[in-house]
């Protein structure tokens, strides 16, 4: 007897379901109530599927809506059903996939891959089978059900279906969906091309045998007159190109050949419809990352680059949407709360300086970004805009014979949309063509800084933007050239009237400061008159970014900022910030970290603001660790808290010991920052560790005698954070032991074992990252500068990638040190360093001027050596010596 709803059930659960839909929250909330009681009686699930299928005389909405409460249940409880009501339940669905009703089919698909997705697809083993039997249908409404459902099958659970547990359904289902792209049905088409899609990324087995099938009918769709089959035939190229398996490469050039000919990606890329030539440019990106784009895209640039360059426009509904930046002025008006992105804080990381410029890992400002926040995130212009700029990068200056003759019509354009695009265009190329502009640019540069005053808001900032990526020209140049107008114009734009023109302008400046650091120094007045007026201009997004320029001027200046007047006008309108700030406000994260690098660059000059400001780290501290105590033993009663908090207050205070030096000493004194830093150091989350171990570094090298006490409780902590997992953490640890090792001299040597057999190891593990490495070596050399005897033993393990890794290091007091360490351990050890006495010999020639005393251990050491072999071994020595290095060591050591 198949079951049968009661009358008066039934009108329960109608009545139900028509309440639902009230927007009195009053209802709702009786609606809640009565679905969990409801939700007690095993069948009441029958009348929700009896609604959905077989009540056709109620209206769809509420029938869907049986349906979608239904599949809420599933979701929650169907482990809970009784084998009956889950059959019923199964075989209504089955029956009614073909519902006359879209909505209808659209909810029965929904509910048949929730149980299936229940772990349902093996206890239910007639579903595929019958699923793919309903394609054959003649009737429309059933084959188009049936596949809809398949298709959200296949989204949910693709790699369920191509492994054995289910005796891999994929090798009927493919040739089955293979057959339906020549259906007469648009939608059905689509249907399959979507589900076949699903398999490309994890390079199913079913589908690489029938590749070749595949490949040939999406060809056959291309011209296809449904644009939801286009999107779906260039996703297909997009994935098929992106996995590039060897099985492939064979049909890469026939995809990119085929893809390329003049009739297909070109012209999807122009596609009337923005999804399918959104798709279509996703294509170009995906190739320009590709080793082959090269060779396969050369003859095609002719066409492709005014088609990117034409998608890179704004289209008519961008403008409709950002009507605020068409029409002007908005800096009164203030933000939304929405509007304002969360913001990560970057934790310190110790670096070195290098050879030719600045630690090598210089913030990386994503400058690649054309800030269209506005907008839907990603769309033709965005991915336009990438395809270009990646492109130039694999072109270079090939590129521009294409393009040097649309920009000149752009960028010159009367109508300011055609313009704009222009003035993109140029800032995408900028990383890649940059050689092959360098002669344009003198004449570019003063109509690019004119655009800095259009009257269109959306000009202004793009030009910014694009200023920004030519910023390192700039700078290259002599100052009254370019660097001086620009910088006025950027000032200027700082204080727009419009939101976005400031953001452009903000950031821009901030990469300006970046490229030119202590060229501004002349203008300092006047870029802190600027800056400081923001203060009182700017809504609450752009004072973030704000926070961002002020904190890079500072590092880019250092202690050129430490004079009376420019303390004056820049202290006051931060302190008030600051102030005027709760404890628990994200926006104290850019105002610490701004801090942070005023104080390094002001040193003494900010020791009158020191104490609040060092007092109010040390309680961020303390708030967070005593928050993370009450979380971890009652979960329930409280809250994890947000421990960005105590990681940028961990960093403002690294930068207060790095800019006061001694001066720190009394406010260590009188607070309890070293317990709190025993905590830290073992905090779980490696942020906090890392600018734990920072702080620990700074202090030791401020103020010792507070941290000297510690030392016996922090060593073995920061000898099991020499893990190279993490990078960042096991960095600090290693530059702070350096620190120490400084401070400590004879009495490290109880120490050396807690962390020796690490460092050793991290040096000669292949593919550790720079920075480390340097930060390793020197940490080894001066551990051998205080313990000698204790580290030369292990010299021939570590003396090839010691010097091979320092010789980039500019003279400095670190690489002082260490190489003193190095001299004293060959001392102990000569044995150690004779295979590898070439690499020594090169390390050594890296040093310009060192010190007399170093000078002199260099030469016994080279002279020591050259008599142990004898005159006619060291000549035959000397004889692999690259010619610069010969010369070198002669000249300044006379071997």
């Amino acid at each position: 007897m198949e079951w049968q709803p009661d009358e008066q059930g039934l009108q329960q659960v109608l009545q139900l379901l028509k309440d639902s839909q009230s927007p009195d929250t009053a209802t709702q909330r009786a609606v809640q109530e009565k679905l969990e009681q409801l939700n007690q009686f095993p069948d009441f699930n029958n009348y929700l599927i009896f609604v959905l299928t077989s009540l056709k005389s109620e209206d769809e909405p509420t029938r869907s809506l049986s349906g979608l409460i239904l599949k809420n249940n599933v979701k929650a409880h169907y482990q809970n059903f009784p084998p009956l009501v889950a059959d019923f339940i199964k075989r209504e669905c089955l029956n009614n996939i073909g519902d006359p009703s879209p909505l209808i089919r659209a909810t029965i698909g929904i509910l048949i891959t929730t149980i299936a997705s229940k772990g349902e697809l093996q206890t239910w083993p007639e579903l595929l089978p019958q699923l793919c039997n309903l394609l054959n249908s003649e009737d429309y409404n059933t084959c188009e059900g049936s596949f809809g459902a398949l298709q959200k099958i296949c989204e949910d659970s693709s790699e369920l279906l191509d492994s054995d547990a289910l005796n891999r359904p994929l090798n009927i289902m493919i040739p089955k969906f293979l057959q339906f792209f020549k259906h007469c049905s648009p939608k059905i088409r689509s249907h399959a091309i979507a589900c076949v899609n699903q398999f490309i990324s994890s390079r199913a087995q079913a589908l690489m045998d029938h590749i070749d099938t595949f490949i040939e009918s999406l060809f056959a769709l291309a011209g296809d007159e449904d644009c939801e089959v286009r999107k779906n035939v260039c996703r297909a190229l997009v994935m098929l190109l992106e996995v590039r398996i060897d099985r492939l490469i064979p049909h890469m050039h026939s995809i990119i050949q085929k893809s390329l000919s003049p009739q297909y990606m070109l012209q999807r890329t122009q596609d009337p419809d923005e999804n399918v030539s959104l798709e279509a440019c996703e294509f170009w990106l995906t190739l320009a990352e590709q080793p082959v784009c090269k060779e396969a895209l050369s003859g095609h640039l002719v066409q492709l680059i005014p088609i990117l360059v034409n998608g890179m426009k704004y289209s008519e509904i961008d403008i409709i949407l950002l009507k605020g930046d068409v029409e002007e002025e908005d800096d009164t008006v203030p933000d939304s709360e929405q509007d304002i992105k969360p913001r990560f804080h970057k934790s310190r990381t110790v670096t070195l300086q290098h050879e030719g410029g600045e630690g090598e890992e210089g913030e990386d400002h994503d400058d690649d970004d054309d800030d269209d926040d506005t907008l839907s995130d990603w769309n033709l212009r965005k991915c336009s805009a990438a395809a270009l700029d990646v492109l130039a990068n694999v072109f270079r200056d090939e590129l521009l014979p294409h393009l040097l003759p649309l920009l000149k019509g752009l960028l010159f354009h009367p109508d300011w949309v055609v313009k704009e695009s222009g003035i993109l265009v140029l800032g995408a190329i900028a990383e890649g063509c940059m050689q092959g502009m360098v002669p344009y640019l003198p004449e570019l540069m003063p109509h690019l800084i004119q655009c800095l005053c259009d009257k269109k808001a959306l000009v202004r900032s793009i030009a910014c933007w694009t200023l920004s990526r030519y910023a390192h020209w700039v700078v290259s140049q002599p100052p009254d050239s370019h660097l001086k107008p620009l910088m006025t114009e950027l000032l200027k734009r700082i204080l727009d009237g419009n939101k976005r023109v400031q953001e452009a302008a903000c950031s821009a400046f901030a990469t300006l400061e970046e490229e030119a650091c202590t060229e501004l120094v002349p203008y300092l007045s006047f870029i802190l008159d600027t800056l400081v007026f923001a203060f009182g201009k700017y809504q609450h997004k752009n004072l973030l970014i704000l926070y961002d320029a002020i904190g890079t001027l500072a590092d880019s200046v250092g202690h050129h900022l430490n004079q009376p007047e420019y303390i004056e006008k820049l202290m006051p309108p931060l302190i008030a910030k600051w102030n005027e700030l709760k404890d628990e406000d994200k926006d104290l994260f850019p105002l610490l970290e701004c801090l942070s690098s005023v104080a390094t660059a002001l040193q003494s000059g900010f020791l009158p603001y020191c104490e609040p400001v060092y007092q109010r780290c040390v309680t961020l501290v303390q708030k967070t660790l005593a928050q993370a105590m009450m979380y971890s033993q009652q979960p329930d009663q409280y809250e994890a808290p947000d421990k960005d908090f105590m990681i940028v207050a961990l960093d403002l205070l690294s930068g207060l010991a790095e800019g006061l030096g001694v001066h720190v000493d009394q406010l260590v004194a009188r607070s309890n920052i070293m317990t709190l830093l025993f905590q830290c150091m073992q905090d779980t989350m490696p942020e906090v560790r890392q600018s734990s171990f920072a702080l620990l570094g700074d202090l030791t090298k401020a103020c010792f005698p507070h941290v000297k006490p510690c030392i016996a409780e922090f060593m073995p902590i920061l000898g099991t954070n020499l893990n190279p997992e993490f990078i960042s953490v096991c960095n600090n640890a290693t530059w702070a032991i350096g620190e120490i090792c400084m401070q400590m001299g004879v009495e490290m040597q109880p120490y050396v074992s807690l962390v020796l057999n690490q460092l050793v190891e991290i040096i000669n593990r292949p593919n550790t990252p720079k920075t480390l490495l340097e930060n390793t070596a020197i940490t080894i050399g001066r551990l051998g500068y205080v313990c000698p005897q204790e580290v030369a033993p292990m010299l021939q393990q570590f003396i090839r990638p010691w010097c091979t890794s320092l010789r980039n290091i500019r003279d400095n007091e670190e690489k002082d040190s260490a190489f003193r360490g190095i001299c004293m351990m060959i001392g102990v050890n000569p044995g150690g360093v004779v295979q590898d006495f070439i690499f020594f010999c090169d390390a050594v020639a890296s040093w310009v001027s060192p010190k007399e005393d170093l000078r002199d251990m260099f030469y016994k050491i080279l002279h020591g050596f050259k008599d142990q072999v004898g005159e006619e071994n060291w000549q035959q020595f000397s004889e692999q010596f690259p010619p610069q290095l010969k010369e070198r060591l002669s000249a300044c050591y006379g071997v």
